[in-house]
Order: C-alpha cells, then sequence, then structure tokens
C-alpha cells in the first residue's frame, strides 16, 4: 500500500514539472489558433457579424428598416415564434451595440418603443449586397463543390 501511494505521488509530480513542447522551445504555437490575426480583414469581418449574430435579429432588424418605430407588443405579434424573453434580451443586446434605440414614454400604461439608430439604418445597404450575392449563387451540379482536374 505505502509503495502504490509513493508512485501516485511521483506520478503527479512528474506531471506537475512536464511542459508543452512549445513551452519548452519558447514561441507560441501560432499553427493553433482558431481566431483570425486581429486587425486583420477575417477578424474585423467577424467582429461586424457577431451583432448580427442571435436567431432573431435578422427578423427584428427588418421589422424595424424604413424608420418604423414599433412598440413592444408590436414587435412581439410581428414574429409570433419568438419569446418575450427572447425579444427583450435581443433588444438589450442590440441596444448595447447602439443599433437599436429605445424610448421610453414614462405613461400608465407604460409605452416603449423601438427604432433603428442611424449606424442600424446604414446595415440595410449591406444586407442587400448579401442578399444580392446570395442570389448570383450558381446552379447546383451533381456535386456541391465545384472541383477542377488538372493533368
Amino acid at each position: 500500500m505505502v509503495v502504490l501511494v509513493l508512485a501516485v505521488a511521483r506520478d503527479r509530480a512528474t506531471l506537475a514539472l512536464s511542459t508543452r513542447t512549445d513551452e519548452k522551445v519558447r514561441y507560441p504555437l501560432l499553427s493553433k489558433s482558431i481566431h483570425p490575426v486581429p486587425g486583420s480583414a477575417a477578424d474585423r469581418v467577424e467582429q461586424a457579424l457577431q451583432f448580427l449574430e442571435g436567431r432573431w435579429k435578422l427578423l427584428i432588424l427588418f421589422r424595424l428598416f424604413g424608420g418604423q418605430v414599433q412598440r413592444f407588443s408590436e414587435l412581439e405579434r410581428s414574429i409570433p415564434a419568438i419569446s418575450q424573453k427572447m425579444l427583450i434580451q435581443q433588444l438589450r443586446q442590440m441596444e448595447a451595440d447602439g443599433i437599436v434605440r429605445r424610448i421610453v414614454h414614462h405613461q400608465v400604461p407604460p409605452k416603449v418603443e423601438y427604432s433603428l439608430t442611424a449606424w442600424g439604418q446604414a446595415l440595410c445597404p449591406a444586407l442587400d449586397a448579401l442578399l444580392g450575392w446570395a442570389e448570383t449563387r450558381p446552379a447546383e451540379k451533381s456535386g456541391s463543390a465545384e472541383t477542377v482536374e488538372v493533368s
């Protein structure tokens, strides 16, 4: 029993002293990074797309495009599949990101309206361009990917 305890203690000490190969040679392991290089175009595009991340954000945006001002209840009725909690969360995220403006009217019953900020409205041409790009997709052939054979 004592020998087993000593062996386990020795193995734990060995594990604690061992380091990764990249730490031993003193250079960072760049090939394992899953994130694009900071400041690169891919990084900036990824950051921009994070503003639109979320199942319901695009639907909310399209309801508010064109300078429309909608009450919370109108948005809730226009997107019937969304829960009240999820709509509140998505609107708060978009408000924190500066895409949506929340207007609170202090009255009884309370009245809250939502509209797009100028920056949020500027998304419309970008999404139209994305839609145009998607519509130019070539017709799908027998394979899903284009293959080129070189002899």
